[in-house]
């Protein structure tokens, strides 16, 4: 039997090959939003080592949407030649290919990590960035402008299009970024949105961009393809966003065709104390999956592959989605096979590699 992570999971139309996918991590190089040679690289090593989907960092879907100059985007029709490259060559390895779209919000303008912390100036190749209201994340990052009704329809209008591009550079599902502080994040809590227009104060008033964004984006998706939503389950605050909430809200994405909820948390404002320990936002994504009733991504210290096969096989969470161990080895999910006892295929450039008594390995002449 094969093991519960290693198994084929369907969304829609897309089977992937398996339960292990790469979460998005920013990479901070890019130029004007283009992919590049780093990002090839980058995501298609994930997916020769295995990854059943891989998904690009935040993608900004508009270039005020970016959080540092540096980042990748889907803002405009060049973007797309460059990306459709990094699809290909995922799909080529076996992954599924996926899109995150996002905007960043008042985490917006600021500095890459590799260049310090806190603003970049307009002088600097900075912009204002945008909030639903004008409240600062932090004391060095810059002032944003709440965003009035214009702003907000180009928000909406610019996360559609960029479904249509992502979709013309051949990616076979999207996720938008609500999560970590960025602006559709922004809008849900209490925190950060203090507006007492439609969009504010009441619970069905701080989800409505959201959910105009879902709608606006499943409009422009084929039905064919799945949509995935990426949320922050909790603030950790007092007063901010809670997991009741995203419970509720999870049904409401479901109901306008959402197909998952990546389970994260935090990141709307400094400060706050997270129980850090592994696969401590696990328990999200279980809530949120039986609750619900909308399939799950569980993400956050997920390092082992007996842990990572355990949130599968417990039906906690339908897709796991790992970061940092991604980064500390490309190839986790070959040889999460391995300590499983599954037979997995290799690239068949690396099957002198593989496991001497694996499967992929019969027939071969080694040299």
């Amino acid at each position: 039997m094969t093991i519960p992570v290693f198994s084929p999971f369907r969304l829609r139309s897309v089977e992937f090959s398996n339960r292990i996918g790469v979460s998005p991590m920013c990479q901070y190089s890019s130029q004007d939003g283009f992919a590049t040679d780093w990002h090839l690289v980058h995501l298609g090593s994930r997916a020769q080592g295995g990854a059943g989907l891989v998904m690009t960092e935040a993608s900004a879907v508009l270039s005020e949407g970016r959080i540092s100059p540096d980042d990748l985007g889907i803002w405009k029709d060049e973007h797309i030649p460059a990306l459709r490259r990094v699809a290909s060559f995922l799909h080529s390895q076996g992954s599924r290919a996926g899109m995150q779209l996002a905007h960043a919000g008042r985490k917006g303008s600021t500095k890459s990590p590799f260049a310090g912390e806190g603003a970049v100036l307009p002088e600097e190749g900075g912009w204002t960035p945008v909030a639903p209201s004008a409240i600062p994340f932090a004391p060095n990052y810059p002032m944003p402008a709440a965003l009035d009704q214009a702003g907000i329809d180009a928000v909406v209008d610019g996360f559609r299009k960029a479904a249509l591009r992502a979709l013309s550079a051949g990616f076979d599902y999207v996720e938008i970024h609500a999560a970590h502080g960025y602006l559709l994040h922004e809008f849900l809590s209490p925190l950060s949105n203090h507006r007492t227009d439609a969009y504010g104060s009441s619970f069905e008033n701080r989800t409505r961009l959201l959910l105009e964004v879902a709608a606006a984006v499943r409009s422009a998706w084929p039905e064919r393809l799945p949509l995935f939503v990426r949320i922050s389950a909790t603030d950790w605050a007092e007063g901010g966003w809670n997991v009741d909430e995203s419970v509720r809200l999870a049904g409401l994405l479901r109901e306008r065709g959402v197909d998952l909820i990546d389970c994260s948390s935090g990141g709307l404002v400094p400060g706050v104390k997270i129980p850090l320990a592994p696969g401590y936002q696990v328990g999200f994504a279980r809530r949120i999956r039986r609750e619900a009733g909308i399939a799950t991504a569980a993400v956050g210290m997920i390092t082992e592959p007996a842990q990572a096969n355990a949130i599968v096989a417990n039906g906690d969470a339908d897709l796991v989605l790992l970061a940092r161990a991604m980064l500390r080895d490309p190839y986790w999910a070959l040889h999460a096979a391995a300590v499983l006892d599954e037979n997995v295929s290799w690239p068949k450039q690396y099957l002198r590699a593989a496991p001497p008594h694996s499967a992929a390995r019969e027939g071969l002449i080694l040299e």
